[in-house]
């Protein structure tokens, strides 16, 4: 029985889902691919770090891509709506049999997707829409562990634990509230609601002095299929909504969280960044640490395999090889 398949089995059977974030439901250790395109064009970026996978996960399955729609600023503060939309292109001509967008955002979703413009132009790719603020309470799963860094467990939107074929998009950013950079695994932060059931679960993650571990935790249950990472535009500095820019130029695609995260620093170490990613080794810091611990992908810079896309972006791989290797 797979991971997803086990988890819709236990959330129709009701109640909170319990579960060991040391083996059980984690990721078989292998290499983890990162493929990476040096571009500052979207639709290509999407499309050539897909291919150099060698991988279709989407053909003939459901697919549910989750954004960072955390707000509407200008990317890297949300997904680029040219990323989007190249995203789901590509995913219907690889044959998928359906399309939809999950979120949940920060100001209201809708709100969100109003100001930037998202409900026409998913509509014109045929793709559903679920608002995650509108989710019945029955639809939020709970989860915990006594591993956990959570308090008293979290939840996670059932279309997200259910999804035939996961894909998360993700920007290239630091984050100054507590987070240090927001890429794959931080994405999975609006798959938890804001307040359910009388818990404000935003309010415990911003005030723990374990955030970034509770970052980490919340992708135990659920394994993306496809991450595709925009690094076209980057924050340095400052984030999520708005900081310090720099041109990053660069498209990433995995399926591994915790690699495509590791590669992210490694970028974000090019470009120089604060003290935050500068100073500290990539597998030490807290997010991918945790991540690693618990078994939700590569450990090391040895368990990761950083692959050119074409030969013209060999050059900017073997530079952030380098960097990723020193740590």
């Amino acid at each position: 029985m797979s991971r997803r398949e086990f988890l819709t089995y236990s959330a129709a059977a009701g109640g909170a889902i319990l579960f060991g974030m040391h083996g059980g439901l984690a990721m078989a250790k292998t290499k983890s691919h990162v493929s990476l395109v040096n571009t500052g064009d979207r639709k290509s970026g999407v499309v050539s770090s897909i291919k150099s996978l060698g991988i279709n996960p989407v053909k003939n399955k459901d697919v549910l891509i989750k954004p960072n729609f955390n707000t509407a600023d200008v990317t890297p503060g949300s997904t680029h709506n040219d990323t989007l939309a190249a995203l789901v292109e590509e995913v219907w001509k690889m044959g998928a049999k359906s399309v939809s967008l999950g979120e949940r955002s920060y100001p209201p979703t809708r709100e969100v997707m109003d100001q930037k413009g998202i409900i026409p132009l998913m509509e014109k790719l045929d793709v559903h829409i679920i608002n995650f603020d509108n989710l019945d309470g029955n639809d939020w799963l709970e989860f915990k562990s006594k591993d956990s860094h959570w308090q008293n467990g979290f939840r996670i939107a059932r279309p997200i634990i259910e999804a035939e074929c996961l894909i998360s998009t993700c920007c290239l950013k630091t984050h100054q509230y507590g987070g240090i950079f927001t890429m794959s695994l931080k994405n999975s932060v609006g798959v938890v609601p804001t307040r359910r059931h009388g818990y404000a679960y935003m309010s415990e993650l911003h005030s723990s002095p374990h955030q970034r571990k509770l970052i980490a935790e919340i992708n135990a249950p659920f394994q993306p299929d496809l991450i595709v990472l925009d690094g076209i535009d980057a924050f340095v500095d400052g984030g999520p909504a708005t900081g310090t820019r720099a041109n990053g130029n660069v498209f990433l695609a995995a399926t591994d969280r915790v690699a495509i995260d590791a590669v992210g620093v490694a970028i974000l170490k090019s470009l120089g960044s604060n003290h935050h990613i500068m100073n500290s080794k990539i597998f030490e810091q807290e997010q991918i640490a945790r991540a690693a611990e618990i078994g939700l992908g590569a450990s090391s810079p040895a368990e990761i395999e950083l692959v050119a896309a074409e030969e013209q972006s060999q050059k900017y791989c073997d530079r952030i090889t380098a960097i990723l290797n020193k740590g």
